[in-house]
Parts: structure tokens; C-alpha cells; sequence
């Protein structure tokens, strides 16, 4: 009888183990997904109201040639300057500031007569926030689908910071849609994991972008923007410092500084970050997902890329650049020329004779030099004393040698 009843007790406890385990998985296997769901897409800068100081620093019309063009993942907000005959040039801007860094550079270019396509990417500015993973394939899929919308068959790619790594990409995986130069300007793209601090990784984990995605956090930095737009140096400044998003911002150091090297308070730029941050919940995310699954990191096959074949690629970056090291333009170099991801390019250095007006912001180049047997013809230029923000510190450097890439002249040798 005790025999009878500890096999059915094993029996019971058996069965107890072995089928839960065997529910779900029958129920996993056999579960079919529920149906795709719509991409949610988070609202722009334009969703503001109109007395949000967007508007006066950064408004929908701030280039002429504005529209927007519907895509799957969202709209984009794109602006075309200069003469419809010009040669084409595409800006592409970086992580945290839209299109605006671009204020200087954009407009002289179409004075020069190029035709000019700046845009601001997903998450920023006037282009709306997909829900969504914000990885290589979604940047280089949107200038790809806006270049067909806009009928463009091609154009010379000009990106700055994660932009440059975004323009690499581009030409690796769309060759036939990129004309021959391509401009890296303070480039990203194989910047190191060991090159974010742990307190990035932590503050662009998904739990903490949520939090800082959510409306609480949200109604905090706006009243935070406010107060520090008022007392940039003060407490107001030291308060919107310590919310995550704004921790991400200045890791970026995509700050604008001053002729002296100190930060300009008066920045419309970095005010527009705030803005973002504290208005637009999709901002934060797109920030947070670039750091962790965009194209700063782990391009060096994009460099390698047979996609640069045949083209002029010109590397800018400053000496003092704190973002994104100088060191990597030798690394880009050294990828385009031999595919080594090793700074000892063939290239040599040389002092370049200035005009007055550019005696402050001295620099030096390396002369124009092919690699892999003439395939790619490479260009370094090193801005002593130069930051993250050249488009914004040196733009006059900025347009003339971007008229010299594009045009193939001056240093090019041709």
C-alpha cells in the first residue's frame, strides 16, 4: 500500500516537472506571430507650437528650397540650394545637431554655384522620429531614397561626425549613386567601444532612454532648457547637464566654441539640442540607438569598401578634436589607401602656404596620394587646434576645399 503510494506521489511530481516545460514549448512552436504592427513614428520639430524657440532660432524655412518627402520610415525635411545646373553635393550633419550646423557652409557653396541637398536625419530636427532601430541601414536607406526622390543620379558626399561615417557607408554599400569626391569631416566610423565611458553605455541603455523618452522627464528638461537658456554658465546649465539625454549630448562634445576656445553661451545651436531633448520624445531615442547600433563604430569594412574606387575622398579633422580623435584620420587613411587599419599612410605632409585671413586657423595636408594601385586618391588635412565642430569654427576651410574635391583642382593636381 506504501508502495502504491510514493510511485503515484513520484508519478504526480514527475508530471509536474516535465509538463509546464513541455506546455510552453508546444505553445512557442506552435504560436503563430501576431500581425506587423505600423511603424510609430514621433513627432518633429514642427509639431511644436509656434512661440517654442525653435521656431525663431531654427524654423522650418531656415534654408529656401524646403519640402519634405514621405518615406516608409518616416518624413524627411530636406532643403536645395544653388543653381539647378551646379555640380551636385549632399551635406550630411551629425549624432546630435540637424542640419543647422551646416549655417555657414551650406550657403556659400550654392553662392559657388553648386547644387546642394542638406537634410536633417531621422530623430533630429524636421524629420520625424521612427520607433525603431537606429542603425546604419536606416541612414544610408533614407539618403538613398531621397536622392531618388529628388531624381539626383548622383552626387559628391560630404558627411561631419557620425555623418562622415554615415557618407562611408554610403558609398560602400550605394557607389553608383556617390559622383567622385567624398568628404570625411571630423570623421566617425571606428571609433572604439572603450572610447564611450561607461556612464554613456549606461545612460543610452533602452531602460533609460525610456525613462527619458517619458513626460515627466520630459516636462523636467523643458522647464530645465528654459532656465539654463537664461543662466548658461549657471545653476540652470548645471541642472539640464544632469539629465541623460543632455549627458549624451555632451559626449558627443558636438558643442560650439568660440575664436578663444570657450563655449559660445550664446549658441543657437546647442539650444536646439535642448530643445530637442526637451520636446521631442523620438530625440532622445535616436540618440541613445545611435550610440549603441549606428555607424560610429565598426565601419572599417565600409572604408576597405571597393565602393571608393575611382573616387577623390578628402579627410578633415582638427588636431584638438576631443570626440572623435585625430588619430582616427590616419586609421581612415590607412583603410582607403591599403586596407590596413594601421596609421602609416604613403602620404607625406606638407605645410600649406595661407592667405591672410586664414593665418589663425593654420593647417596641414598631406598631398593627394592613390592607394591600392591607384584605385582610391586620398586626401588628409589636419586643422591645428581645430575641435568637432569645423563647420562651425573654420566653415571658410570647410567651403574651399570642398570646391577643390568636387572640382578636382588645387592640391588635387588636376
Amino acid at each position: 500500500m506504501v508502495s502504491t503510494s510514493l510511485h503515484s506521489y513520484h508519478c504526480l511530481t514527475l508530471s509536474l516537472l516535465l509538463l509546464p516545460p513541455l506546455l510552453f514549448t508546444t505553445y512557442f512552436l506552435s504560436a503563430f506571430p501576431k500581425p506587423p504592427e505600423k511603424l510609430f513614428l514621433h513627432p518633429s520639430l514642427a509639431s511644436l507650437p509656434k512661440d517654442t524657440r525653435s521656431w525663431t532660432i531654427y524654423p522650418e524655412d531656415f534654408y529656401s528650397g524646403g519640402g519634405y518627402a514621405e518615406f516608409p520610415s518616416g518624413k524627411v525635411r530636406y532643403w536645395l540650394l544653388g543653381p539647378e545646373s551646379g555640380k551636385k553635393i549632399v551635406l550630411i550633419h551629425g549624432l546630435s545637431i540637424p542640419a543647422i550646423v551646416w549655417k555657414d557652409v551650406a550657403p556659400a557653396l550654392a553662392s559657388n554655384g553648386y547644387r546642394v541637398l542638406l537634410y536633417d536625419l531621422y530623430g533630429r530636427g524636421y524629420s520625424d522620429a521612427p520607433d525603431t532601430i537606429y542603425d546604419t541601414k536606416l541612414y544610408t536607406t533614407q539618403l538613398a531614397l531621397l536622392m531618388q526622390y529628388l531624381n539626383w543620379g548622383k552626387a559628391n558626399i560630404v558627411g561631419v561626425s557620425m555623418g562622415g561615417a554615415i557618407a562611408a557607408t554610403f558609398t560602400a554599400q550605394f557607389p553608383h549613386l556617390v559622383d567622385e569626391g567624398v568628404a570625411l569631416i571630423a570623421c566617425a566610423g571606428l571609433m572604439e567601444s572603450s572610447d564611450i565611458s561607461r556612464t554613456a553605455k549606461f545612460m543610452s541603455s533602452p531602460l533609460v532612454r525610456t525613462l527619458a523618452s517619458s513626460r515627466p522627464v520630459r516636462v523636467s528638461l523643458s522647464f530645465h532648457s528654459a532656465y539654463a537658456s537664461k543662466s548658461a554658465s549657471g545653476a540652470g546649465a548645471r541642472l539640464f547637464r544632469l539629465t541623460p539625454s543632455a549627458y549624451l549630448q555632451h559626449l558627443t562634445n558636438q558643442t560650439v566654441t568660440n575664436s578663444k576656445g570657450g563655449v559660445d553661451d550664446d549658441s543657437a545651436i546647442l539650444e536646439i539640442v535642448r530643445l530637442q531633448s526637451a520636446h521631442l520624445p523620438g530625440y532622445n531615442h535616436a540618440l541613445s540607438s545611435s550610440l549603441r547600433d549606428g555607424p560610429i563604430r565598426g565601419q572599417a569594412h565600409a572604408f576597405r569598401s571597393p565602393g571608393f574606387w575611382g573616387k577623390r575622398v578628402l579627410i578633415m579633422h582638427g588636431t584638438r578634436d576631443r570626440t572623435v580623435e585625430s588619430k582616427y584620420a590616419g586609421r581612415i587613411e590607412a583603410l582607403l589607401m591599403d586596407g590596413d587599419d594601421e596609421d602609416k599612410s604613403t602620404s607625406t605632409s606638407a605645410s600649406v602656404g595661407l592667405k591672410e585671413s586664414e593665418k589663425q586657423h593654420a593647417f596641414s595636408t598631406s598631398s593627394p596620394a592613390e592607394g591600392r594601385r591607384g584605385r582610391v586618391k586620398t586626401r588628409k588635412v589636419m586643422i591645428q587646434g581645430g575641435g568637432h565642430d569645423l563647420t562651425v569654427s573654420h566653415p571658410e576651410d570647410v567651403v574651399r576645399l570642398l570646391g577643390e574635391l568636387v572640382d578636382g583642382r588645387g592640391k588635387w593636381g588636376l
